[in-house]
């Protein structure tokens, strides 16, 4: 098993419809079959303490059986074209993978 969690910032000057927008992009990747599950989210109303962050905009961590599943969906057209469209609004993009 492979757990894939990628964090975004947003720029600060988009509007609420772009904001909207990287939402429902997000949503579109949980077509990708590769993903055994797939969770979007923003930063949780868990109590403040100095070790969590919520700084960014976006989370999600899609869950792959094998690395061979992970690679194929980097390279899904569903994920490409999320990429193409969306990238350009994120001030950063952090990405955490574990097994």
């Amino acid at each position: 098993m492979l757990a894939h969690t990628v964090i975004f910032w947003l720029k600060n000057e988009l509007s609420e419809d772009q904001r909207n927008a990287f939402r429902e992009g997000l949503e579109t990747l949980k077509g990708i079959e590769y993903a055994k599950d797939l969770y979007i989210g923003t930063p949780a109303t868990t109590s403040d303490r100095p070790i969590i962050d919520k700084s960014y905009h976006f989370g999600i961590t899609a869950v792959f059986d094998s690395m061979k599943d992970h690679d194929a969906y980097q390279i899904h057209p569903l994920h490409k074209a999320f990429l193409e469209k969306f990238v350009p609004l994120c001030e950063k993009i952090q990405v955490y993978d574990f097994d």
